[in-house]
């Protein structure tokens, strides 16, 4: 008896940062047949900012950050994911997979990805001089410093990766990837 692949599906990794935090989960509430992959950092922001992942739609899985190994990552090399979104995206992230670093789940899966050639958006926080950006208590002004920003520039000479820095530009790339695929979005 021959088993078939099950469809492929969009995993989404999130990492330890707040900004657009509300606004990617309400994206997230969007996509079907998703795959959550979530940092211990992300568990943590989600508890400070009084977040959760309920209302996703059915058959969402959630991988949280638990093994050493990160034995969900294997999912990449049986087909399972067709795009893997990457973001809010930290500073420290980023970093991370500029130099190759996937010591968490969401800087493994990046890896994986790559190593698949699944198409990966990564909605990077750090993308301008002066930003604003959420925390628990309101809106603060930050200011990346200048590593983070060539950070972010030196992603986007990855292959198989867009890196896109608005919510705006984050909702258009996924939005052109789903339709490139054929999947439907709610």
């Amino acid at each position: 008896m021959t088993t078939r692949a099950p469809l492929p599906r969009l995993g989404w990794a999130l990492t330890g940062s707040g900004h657009y935090v509300q606004e990617t989960i309400d994206l997230m509430r969007r996509m079907p047949k998703l795959d959550i992959f979530l940092s211990k950092a992300a568990d943590e922001v989600l508890r400070q900012y009084g977040k959760d992942l309920s209302g996703m739609q059915e058959g969402t899985r959630i991988f949280r950050d638990g093994a050493a190994s990160a034995p969900p990552v294997g999912n990449f090399y049986k087909g399972h994911y067709h795009t893997l979104i990457l973001g809010p995206a930290t500073s420290n992230t980023v970093a991370k997979c500029v130099v190759g670093i996937s010591d968490t789940l969401p800087t493994n899966v990046f890896a994986q990805a790559g190593k698949q050639r699944v198409p990966a958006i990564v909605f990077a926080c750090d993308t301008r001089p002066i930003m604003d950006t959420e925390a628990p208590s309101g809106w603060f002004k930050v200011y990346p410093r200048p590593v983070d920003l060539e950070n972010t520039e030196k992603l986007k000479a990855f292959s198989y990766t867009t890196v896109v820095e608005t919510l705006p530009e984050l909702e258009e790339a996924l939005f052109a990837r789903m339709a490139e695929i054929g999947e439907a979005v709610a």
